[in-house]
């Protein structure tokens, strides 16, 4: 299949399940209650441009490229932003949106966002069930990359971490989430080394992948430590060319060790088209090769190999409970990690934009993911969109589910008074909720050019 037929595919597949299970969570919600739905726009708002009718209900695609919805008869405060009503039928009192009571109203805006939570959350449970949970990884160091972070700041292979950035015994994946947060900025560490506890501090090296700044220690721990072997030689090639055979095991270049693909990949990108003496174990043997790179281009050399790892690193078959605890730890992370880089963002020290995707910057993770991990990948892309659709949908922005529940609470408190909100006024706070939106695209589709160019 072509690359870009395959990338359209993964896009729809991503995008269109992420705001469908959004959409159909207001839709079922509504149903259940007793509320006839008008049209269901799979996606896209305003004028209808195809579709099709079952029942009360017009499902379609709307010719504003800006989502989905679901209008319920009745409901008129967004009607023109949906596309207008579709006919003139007559509804009973008791199927109208607009006359059902605000819990009910509550619900079916709380729907969406709750389906989205659900599926972020049925999708590390369900791949847990089906080929286990992750292991927990070692703090105990394994490797420190020469000249790297961790070995300016005098940590050695051996050294337990037992405390970081203020966390007492934090786990190895909170340990590099935290460092991603962290380039170039001072950071207490406390190791454990002989029996006796050491306080350190390190600088985590500024890296920057695919626009974004992050944090690196130049260190991992022993359960990372993988034998990088050849499982792939191209012919023609310079691997070919210098005798590596697949099989073999790699295991220093240029004399530096190579403990994981990572490492193997930035020794080629570090000798760039100057010979590498590559050592390898074949068969029980240490062989010793001088390849020389082809260059593609300024930033990318390539040697001709595929490469696997046999590592340390196994996943635990689980139960239900445990596979719904690991689902949870999963999202949480997410939540907690975004949290923490908005925040360093509105104080100052974080770019404004790192680590935001627009619609450009989603599309272009999920043809890396797609091509490089096939569909498979996509799922843990699936459920971040899913839960920061489902979460951002909760803001009190106009236009948004929070917004709506939030004129659903100004009603509420204007109906103690005897005073109500008219439909002219909640279509403006929808344009207005539109406006907000557009402008938010607008940011975030420069930030993504930006990144892409820069």
């Amino acid at each position: 299949m072509p690359d870009i037929v395959l990338i359209v595919l993964a896009v729809i597949f991503v995008l269109g399940v992420a705001i469908n299970i959004h959409e159909f969570g207001h839709f079922i919600v509504g149903k259940l209650l007793g509320m006839r739905v008008e049209a269901y726009s799979f996606f896209g708002l305003g004028p209808r441009v195809w579709g099709f009718k079952r029942g009360h209900t017009d499902y379609r695609i709307g010719a504003i490229p800006l989502g989905a919805y679901v209008k319920f008869y009745g409901d008129e405060a967004t009607s023109s932003l949906e596309g207008g009503s579709s006919d003139g039928e007559s509804v009973p009192d008791s199927e109208l949106f607009e006359l059902r009571p605000r819990w009910q109203k509550f619900l079916v805006m709380l729907g969406g966002p709750f389906m989205n939570i659900v599926l972020a959350l049925a999708i590390p449970m369900g791949l847990g069930l089906m080929y286990g949970v992750p292991s927990p990884t070692s703090t105990e160091i394994g490797f420190v990359r020469t000249d790297g972070a961790a070995d300016r700041a005098g940590i050695e292979v051996g050294d337990n971490i037992i405390a970081f950035d203020g966390i007492k015994n934090p786990t190895w994946m909170r340990i590099q989430e935290d460092t991603f947060l962290l380039p170039e900025k001072k950071t207490p560490i406390t190791i454990e080394r002989g029996g006796k506890a050491i306080e350190l501090s390190i600088v985590p090296t500024k890296v920057v992948r695919d626009g974004n700044e992050l944090g690196a220690l130049d260190m991992y721990s022993k359960d990372e430590v993988a034998t990088v072997v050849l499982n792939g030689i191209a012919e023609g090639k310079p691997a070919a060319r210098a005798g590596l055979k697949e099989g073999d095991e790699v295991l220093s270049i240029n004399g530096a060790l190579i403990p994981r693909q990572a490492e193997m990949l930035n020794a080629v990108l570090k000798a760039k088209d100057n010979p590498m003496n590559i050592v390898v174990n074949r068969d029980g043997v240490e062989k010793e090769f001088v390849v020389k790179a082809e260059k593609i281009d300024e930033k990318t050399f390539r040697i001709g190999v595929r490469l696997t790892s046999k590592s340390t690193i196994r996943l635990e078959p689980t139960g239900v409970s445990g596979a719904l605890s690991y689902a949870f730890d999963a999202n949480w992370r997410i939540i907690r990690l975004t949290g923490k880089a908005f925040g360093q963002m509105f104080a100052g020290d974080r770019p404004v934009g790192d680590g935001i995707a627009g619609p450009i910057g989603i599309v272009d993770i999920i043809s890396k993911v797609v091509l490089s991990a096939g569909f498979l990948g996509l799922l843990n892309i699936l459920m971040v969109i899913s839960l920061n659709l489902g979460v951002f949908n909760l803001l009190p922005i106009p236009m948004l589910d929070g917004g709506q529940i939030a004129v659903l609470g100004i009603e509420a408190i204007l109906a103690l008074f005897g005073m109500k909100l008219s439909i002219a006024i909640k279509e403006k706070i929808q344009l207005i909720g539109l406006g907000l939106i557009l402008l938010l695209m607008v940011l975030v589709v420069y930030f993504d050019i930006s990144k892409l160019i820069g």
